[in-house]
């Protein structure tokens, strides 16, 4: 099951638009420096590479249990996309996962992205009830972000990544 096709929350600066196929030439820019790959691996795809990435992401999760929810960040002030935030979905629990491109980072669009995800994911239909991320440990604006929206260091780890959790209560909705 997808959420692609939903619009998430609306922030000071922010517009959390659903993902779609066709964002990929202009995602494709915004992820294209090598140095966003640091701490969680892999390297910038090509346009068609992120456009079939986004097809399968669109299409949503094979499994019925699991809900892929993902949103480009559009910075209203300058008009662009400028990143993407995702939570994956299942049994009440929501990982969340960010990245922002290299010229917006510093400036809060994470933070102000996962802090708006934490908010509302505990709300109908979403119900969940543990947000939680897997960050490098040496990745330390990915540390301030889940740290912003109230996430915390635990002692488990999972391929060298720390997990972090905040439980949260689920909410009818507002």
């Amino acid at each position: 099951m997808t959420d692609s096709a939903a619009a998430g929350p609306v922030t000071a600066r922010l517009d959390l638009l659903p993902l779609r196929e066709e964002d990929a030439p202009q995602m494709a820019r915004v992820l294209a420096d090598p140095a966003l790959y640091l701490h969680t691996g892999g390297a910038p795809q090509p346009e068609d590479a992120l456009r079939a990435r986004y097809r399968r992401l669109v299409a949503g999760s094979p499994d019925p249990a699991v809900r892929w929810c993902n949103w480009l960040l559009r910075l209203r002030a300058e008009d662009r996309l400028t990143g993407c935030v995702q939570a994956t979905i299942a049994a009440g629990q929501a990982e969340l996962a960010w990245v922002v491109g290299t010229p917006w980072q510093g400036r809060g669009p994470a933070s102000e992205a996962v802090t708006a995800l934490a908010a509302t994911l505990p709300d109908a239909p979403y119900g969940v009830t543990l947000l939680l991320a897997h960050i490098h440990p040496g990745h330390h604006a990915s540390a301030a972000v889940a740290t912003a929206a109230g996430l915390r260091p635990t002692a488990a780890r999972r391929d060298g990544e720390v997990r972090w959790e905040r439980r949260v209560a689920p909410r009818a909705g507002r």
